[in-house]
């Protein structure tokens, strides 16, 4: 069932995307997804993205689909794995198998289909709220966020030195908003200890709706996490020597948080072999509370020119 709070915001916008959109209503359209059938639900991608599709579109899409087979339960754990790159151009298939419903524990998998292959799947695990036993490690002291530059300043200030191909997509707006606790130049970064910081919210207000904020941090989780295992060996963004996709992606959701007030998400790398590197995450809301925690490992084949 899709959240009451979340469909009545989306009827106003007639399940559409407004004249004019913002990028969080973007966004919030993208994680519309349309039922085509029970247990079936078809997803788009946002008009001018030409290569693959981003895996934190995937991965709060399918959210969304295994959310809205459940009820009264919220999520707090999701493990994936990414199979193939996502086409832009053509819609999503999200197939959920509904595993089981116990007592207190709902367990999914969806399945992400285009051409009729499957591209990425999922299992989900949803639970009833319930009190025991609560402890975390705490946050890091850093900056708050308005003693940081914003991210679209810091964009266009270097916006001259991105490959002409690439410079329309570096600057485009963009639904969430970053702001990077430890400062370095991102297209020609010296090489440091593998890991790193940012501040991250929505850019906009998002609906009062513990699911949707869920789906949105993890469309927010896949971003700049694989960047993480680079920084010990100094590689930029834009390095042709470099093929990079995210192989998998597991996240847990330890209390509730909104997306669209400032989190700060705190990223490492223990390690890199085999062309393959290992990303954590974990996210605090402003106040210090631990709120969720992120994995992924992603592909970082280096060819030497």
């Amino acid at each position: 069932m899709r959240p009451v709070g979340w469909l009545a915001y989306l009827e106003g916008m007639n399940n559409t995307i407004p004249p004019n959109p913002n990028p969080v209503q973007e966004l919030l359209a993208l994680l519309d997804l349309e039922p085509i059938e029970v247990n079936i639900f078809r997803g788009r991608s946002p008009e001018g993205r030409s290569q693959r599709v981003f895996g934190g579109q995937v991965l709060g899409q399918a959210l969304v689909a295994a959310t809205r087979t459940v009820e009264k339960r919220i999520c707090h754990s999701l493990h994936a794995y990414f199979l193939l790159p996502g086409d832009p151009k053509v819609p999503i298939l999200y197939e959920v198998d509904r595993s089981r419903d116990g007592t207190s524990f709902s367990s999914r998998r969806v399945v992400a289909i285009q051409h009729g292959r499957q591209i990425f799947h999922m299992s989900v695990s949803f639970q009833i709220d319930e009190p025991g036993l609560a402890h975390q490690m705490d946050a890091p002291q850093v900056p708050p966020p308005d003693a940081l530059e914003n991210e679209d300043e810091a964009r266009r200030a270097i916006a001259g030195q991105v490959p002409a191909e690439h410079r329309e997509h570096f600057l485009r707006p963009r639904p969430i908003e970053l702001r990077r606790v430890e400062q370095g130049n991102i297209l020609h970064p010296q090489k440091r200890p593998p890991h790193q910081a940012f501040w991250v919210r929505a850019t906009g207000a998002l609906p009062d709706d513990r699911a949707l904020q869920q789906c949105v941090l993890a469309y927010a989780s896949d971003m700049t996490l694989l960047d993480t295992c680079l920084l010990p060996h100094g590689i930029g963004w834009f390095d042709k020597r470099m093929q990079m996709a995210s192989i998998d992606h597991a996240m847990w959701f330890h209390r509730p948080f909104r997306a669209d007030e400032w989190l700060l998400y705190v990223q490492d790398s223990p390690a890199a072999s085999g062309g393959r590197g290992f990303n954590r995450g974990l996210i605090y809301a402003a106040d210090g509370t631990l709120v969720a925690s992120v994995a992924q490992e992603g592909l970082i084949r280096f060819h030497e020119e």
